[in-house]
């Protein structure tokens, strides 16, 4: 591994992380977001430690679903967004797959199935409700009749029934609130017809987790959390207990002296303002570090917080070091981590934490 470029991923901050949101769930199951590789962590990694510690897992797709199984991990796996078509039911003979039904044409898909074969390969499934975000989710008007059309699929077995908050991490928002009545009435409506059916409720995501614990429900479905990202913009993640689970690092690789006046980088953005140290790092945007990042967003070397300067470049960017007169060539640089968080560094750029940890690219190793 010769270029300095890694991505360190903390496993036990990981389960320290899910730890916390199993204890604010009061009592619910935890099925821990697995998808878009893990969060950039590593899809398999971070799958064995949450099922070692209980938890269900869910994932985006069938695709996710089949490297968990492949590495030989038999949690129970929750497909978020359920089949994409009908097909991967029958194709992806897995043990304890759970398919969330969230539009019509799901249900008339299994419908058309069943009338084919006459009976489908036995299926679990959620129905997911739209209770205001607007994104998936059937009607809770229409409740009833989807219970009732569940009813009469042979070999479907409805598990419980779930929405998504929309604005769970806007603490003086009441909207969430109003997803819950909407939610309680889809459930009201389905038991009203499934008598004797025991149903699962799911409601929350991580910030729901962490402030509206009191509709935890039967199965919470923490993401960003458990890698150490702050789910509320207004409270960082250190003040919530979360600790992060990945550091982004690489290395000096270049000091140059500037002179006062001179500028550096791609169309000399930032000039001197001084007699200047710089300091070149093997990082830049096709490693996954934000590209519009700023002048001043904050890097770590040698305990000591310097800003960036000048664009980011594809392979590289630059920092004023005049204040930390020790740093030399070949010194440890941290992008975001332990000292500077990623949700820092998100905001300095515009985006949000998910949108980096997500992005750090595959030519930068995972190191666990």
């Amino acid at each position: 591994m010769a270029r300095p470029a890694r991505a360190r991923i903390n496993l036990d901050a990981f389960l320290r992380n899910l730890q916390l949101a199993r204890q604010c769930a009061k009592g619910a199951s935890v099925a821990a977001v697995i998808k878009a590789d893990g969060y950039g962590h590593g899809i398999v990694p971070v799958a064995r430690i949450a099922e070692q510690a209980g938890c269900m897992l869910a994932v985006a797709s069938i695709e996710e679903a089949v490297r968990v199984r492949h590495a030989q991990v038999q949690a129970p796996v929750l497909l978020l967004e359920g089949f994409f078509h009908v097909s991967e039911l029958e194709e992806w003979a897995f043990n304890d797959l759970q398919w969330v039904i969230h539009s019509d044409h799901q249900l008339l898909a299994l419908e058309r199935r069943a009338r084919e074969s006459g009976q489908l390969r036995s299926v679990s499934v959620w129905l997911k409700f739209n209770t205001g975000m607007n994104r998936l989710g059937l009607l809770v008007a229409d409740a009833d009749q989807l219970a009732r059309r569940i009813s009469c699929l042979p070999g479907v077995r409805l598990l419980g029934v779930m929405t998504h908050f929309a604005c769970a991490d806007e603490l003086a928002s009441c909207f969430s609130a109003q997803q819950v009545d909407g939610f309680k009435r889809a459930m009201t409506a389905i038991e009203g017809v499934m008598t004797g059916v025991p149903l699962k409720r799911s409601l929350c995501n991580s910030a729901g987790v962490l402030y509206l614990s009191d509709f935890a429900g039967d199965l919470v479905r923490p993401g960003i959390m458990l890698y150490g990202s702050s789910p509320v913009a207004s409270r960082s993640a250190v003040a919530q207990g979360l600790q992060a689970v990945m550091t982004l690092e690489s290395a000096l690789i270049s000091v140059n002296q500037v002179a006062s006046g001179e500028c550096v980088g791609y169309g000399l953005d930032w000039c001197a303002a001084r007699p200047s140290r710089v300091g070149i790092v093997a990082m830049g945007y096709a490693d996954g570090y934000p590209r519009h990042a700023p002048s001043g967003t904050p890097v770590w070397i040698l305990g000591t917080r310097v800003p960036l300067v000048g664009r980011v470049s594809m392979d590289m960017l630059a920092v004023d070091l005049t204040d930390c007169e020790k740093a030399r060539v070949g010194d440890l640089v941290e992008l975001w981590g332990e000292n500077v968080s990623v949700d820092e560094v998100a905001a300095c750029a515009g985006t949000l934490g998910y949108e980096l940890l997500t992005g750090v690219s595959a030519r930068v190793p995972r190191i666990y």
